[in-house]
């Protein structure tokens, strides 16, 4: 079994490739819900979606979120009664968060919703959220705190991020059946995510980062940082104004003590030794997932560093 903690487009993009690799049954996804947001009313779940989408096969292939083709009257009208318009979500897409907001308010538990959008939308893998808990990221700024979609989407991401809070972590569970997949896992692969508010509030989870350290599988980390940069998101923005070394190194460190193997890119194989002095075994690939082929190659080449 694999299991893959998971948050943002990366993470998809992978996703994509290895459902195309493996037997998509052998494939559990822990997803990221710090990211989650409550929008029109609504309870939507960026990060878990995107990852539905991606694997249906419906993601906006453009944005690498939202619905393919979809369209956006409900938030048009919306606007004439005042509400805002910077988190754009489209029709099709808000009847997901209908959807989910009406279960939730009748007491079924997250884990259970969302293996209900699994299976409704024709997915072979699992889809756990990373507790049933409400758990929410937050950015401290110059000015204080803000929420993580206010930081991402509203501000697109021009302001300097002085530190990270996950807002009801401590007092949260593993949703069910998390612990259980990193234990019985043969490889937990840290998916091409933000190191920092994609794969963070996954550890910050009371008993995740435990099981992370102490699970028997082999554990390997792809980084979402090629030659300095990001493909895309906030991710290099994030490590150096936090202090962090923005390279493959810098996000090898940060995994330290949790992974056992470090997938970097081809544009930075010299970093390579440094990531082994480390303690941690260094494959070097192409990592850009620029195509369904690239998808799925680098997704083998994740397998078979487990052997």
């Amino acid at each position: 079994m694999y299991t893959v903690l998971a948050g943002g487009v990366g993470a998809s993009r992978f996703l994509q490739g290895l459902v195309q690799a493996t037997d998509p049954g052998a494939v559990t996804v822990i997803s990221n819900t710090g990211d989650d947001v409550t929008m029109f009313g609504l309870h939507v779940s960026p990060d878990t979606d995107i990852v539905i989408y991606a694997l249906a096969g419906a993601v906006n292939p453009e944005t690498g979120w939202g619905l393919a083709g979809d369209t956006f009257a409900v938030v048009d009208q919306l606007q004439r009664f005042g509400y805002p318009r910077w988190f754009n979500l489209g029709d099709r897409d808000l009847a997901m968060a209908v959807h989910r907001t009406r279960l939730l308010h009748e007491g079924v538990p997250m884990h259970d919703v969302v293996a209900g959008l699994v299976e409704a939308w024709g997915l072979r893998c699992r889809i756990l959220p990373m507790s049933n808990d409400p758990i929410a990221t937050r950015i401290l700024g110059p000015e204080g705190e803000i929420a993580f979609q206010d930081y991402m989407v509203r501000l697109r991401t021009e302001l300097e991020v002085t530190g990270v809070d996950f807002a009801g972590a401590a007092a949260a569970k593993p949703a069910p059946g998390v612990l259980e997949a990193l234990r019985d896992a043969r490889m937990v692969i840290l998916a091409p995510s933000n190191p920092l508010v994609s794969i963070g509030p996954i550890l910050a989870v009371p008993g995740i980062r435990e099981a992370l350290a102490t699970s028997p599988a082999t554990r390997v980390a792809i980084s979402p940082i090629i030659a300095g940069e990001v493909v895309k998101g906030p991710a290099a923005k994030m490590m150096r104004s936090l202090g962090h070394e923005v390279s493959a190194l810098g996000v090898a460190r940060i995994y330290q003590g949790l992974i056992d193997v470090m997938v970097i890119d081809e544009q930075d194989r010299a970093l390579a030794p440094a990531v082994e002095q480390l303690g941690l075994r260094c494959v070097v690939t192409d990592t850009i997932m620029s195509s369904a082929e690239k998808k799925s190659a680098l997704a083998a080449t994740v397998i078979a560093a487990a052997r």
